[in-house]
């Protein structure tokens, strides 16, 4: 009856892992409610968001796609499907960052500047953070792509745990994305 019991229970790293993205959650929901509130005092500009705000998006669910695959073909011990996939996963995180960067000099282009209006500002700021996060979550996909191409592949609980870790916070990031796209566009008039 003890094994069953251990068995409910949440790995600790998850749960940290869980606590983590809750408080990333947090500090989102808070800038987001700013956006809000600043939006209401007046002197706020109206402006389209650039398109490769929504082309990330599907590049960022592409990647979030790629890396569960990759997953699925470490569990069968699938080495070449694993490999290809995760490497693939990495490079659309990484397409997403380049994108990201020209959507900004997109923004910048058409006149919104960082340091101009703040409807402006808060985009920059809140897809910025974003971008940091996304940042961390390639240097754990660095840590994964290496463990994929140098260790022989073996489905241990260990390498499981590492890449759900991984996957959680990828997921997570994307999850992320999503709600700030959702809330931009619902911000526009």
């Amino acid at each position: 009856m003890a094994f069953e019991n251990n068995r409910s229970k949440i790995h600790p790293q998850k749960f940290a892992l869980f606590v983590a993205c809750a408080s990333m959650m947090m500090m989102f929901a808070g800038l987001t409610s700013a956006y809000i509130i600043r939006q209401a005092a007046g002197n706020w500009l109206e402006f389209a968001l650039p398109r490769l705000f929504y082309v990330n998006t599907g590049v960022i669910l592409l990647s979030s796609i790629l890396l569960q695959g990759s997953y699925v073909a470490f569990q069968q011990e699938r080495a070449q499907l694993y490999r290809g996939l995760m490497a693939l996963g990495f490079l659309t995180g990484l397409a997403f960052l380049v994108l990201q960067y020209q959507a900004w000099q997109a923004m910048d282009f058409s006149g919104v500047r960082f340091d101009g209006n703040p409807s402006g500002s808060f985009v920059y700021v809140l897809s910025g953070v974003h971008a940091l996060h996304l940042l961390g979550g390639m240097a754990t996909l660095i840590v994964a792509l290496l463990h994929a191409f140098l260790l022989p592949v073996r489905f241990t609980p260990r390498r499981k745990l590492r890449f759900e870790l991984t996957l959680i916070f990828w997921h997570f990031v994307d999850v992320l994305w999503i709600y700030l796209l959702l809330f931009f566009i619902l911000q526009q008039p």
